[in-house]
């Protein structure tokens, strides 16, 4: 079976990640962490990638990105508030959301005819803070549609969270994986503190070290980021030293000495989104996909094929493929399957090789 389902790759560390943890092991330093370092390496980074001036005061180590994000709805929000969440997204946002007592108010993408993906429902989104919705989390770019939002379309969310009073907790993981040319957008450099937003990103993805757990807060405002030294202060130790100590050491290396890797990771994704398209076309003419904007996750429409509600399970049982079904991702996740091509030329070959074996 080839597995293309979960968010991980099939390449080595970067040199410079693996050194870094080698070090570590040869030094027998596999103590709790400590995130200073951590800091200033994301601060220098956000700086050099993306142009974001971070106070490093702002800056918080977290176990991984949905930790973070559970930890900022209940320091923003009260129990039951409503959270706008744009589907077919992420599924832990429903988990999360879930878990921490709020409520799941769904604002789903729209088809965009102009280039063949999916959009922000703008005036769905107001619809829902009008209604009462209290926070909002952005998944920025959107996992699994690919999209990287235009600084005009988060100037506009700014504008709406501020006019009724929202909070921004913006999922940013997959910003450091834009695809060559394609420029990414930190919500906090367009919000300005206004308002109590947060970001929350980690190198995990781009890097491949997600199993290390370590990720970043970002507070949107100063008050914010006292409230939150606070709230850190007075957690139970367990809870703080859940960050891992090997996982600081990966992302220190990565934000400070991975960028040449990165963006060779970077051109080689943006030639496997380029051979997926070309393969389905050839070989699976009636799947409709748009290739990304950002990561490595394709998202795929496959309703011609009259597969029913769940084509990821035809592929997994007649074609020996795995693809994460898009159901999980929300209802309008129906007919769709995400598949990873964050792999070999040759791999992704063979995975569209099956699938289209699969349906003869």
């Amino acid at each position: 079976m080839l597995p293309a389902f979960v968010a991980e790759m099939d390449f080595p560390l970067a040199p410079v990640v693996r050194a870094a943890l080698q070090s570590a092991i040869d030094n027998d330093d596999c103590g709790y962490a400590d995130d200073a370092e951590l800091t200033s390496a994301f601060t220098d980074f956000a700086k050099q990638r993306f142009d974001w001036t971070v106070d490093s005061a702002r800056v918080f180590a977290v176990p991984d990105v949905m930790a973070g994000m559970a930890e900022a709805l209940r320091m923003t929000t009260e129990r039951g508030d409503g959270v706008v969440i744009n589907p077919p997204v992420y599924p832990p946002f429903f988990e999360v959301i879930n878990t921490v007592e709020r409520r799941v108010v769904g604002v789903p993408l729209l088809h965009d005819a102009d280039n063949g993906t999916l959009a922000l429902d703008f005036a769905g989104l107001e619809k829902a803070f009008a209604a009462g919705a209290r926070a909002y989390f952005l998944c920025s770019p959107h996992n699994p549609v690919g999209r990287v939002w235009s600084r005009a379309d988060l100037e506009r969310i700014a504008d709406l969270v501020m006019r009724y009073d929202v909070t921004v907790i913006s999922d940013e993981i997959h910003g450091p994986l834009s695809m060559p040319g394609v420029d990414f957008v930190p919500f906090l450099t367009v919000s300005k503190g206004l308002g109590a937003n947060v970001a929350v990103t980690s190198a995990s993805k781009a890097w491949n070290i997600a199993g290390l757990k370590c990720g970043v807060l970002i507070a949107g405002t100063d008050e914010l980021a006292e409230r939150l030294h606070a709230r850190f202060k007075a957690m139970p130790t367990e809870i703080i030293t859940r960050v891992g100590h090997l996982g600081v050491f990966a992302s220190v290396a990565a934000f400070r000495e991975g960028g040449q890797w990165l963006d060779e990771l970077r051109s080689h994704l943006a030639r496997n989104a380029a051979l997926l398209k070309q393969l389905l076309a050839d070989q699976i003419p009636a799947a409709r996909y748009a290739p990304p904007d950002a990561t490595y996750l394709a998202w795929i429409d496959f309703t011609a094929l009259h597969l029913g509600a769940d084509p990821a399970r035809h592929f997994l049982k007649k074609g020996n493929v795995a693809l994460f079904r898009g159901l999980d991702f929300g209802a309008q996740g129906a007919n769709f399957a995400r598949l990873n091509f964050a792999t070999s030329s040759e791999i992704l070959r063979e995975i569209v090789r099956r699938m289209a074996a699969s349906l003869g």
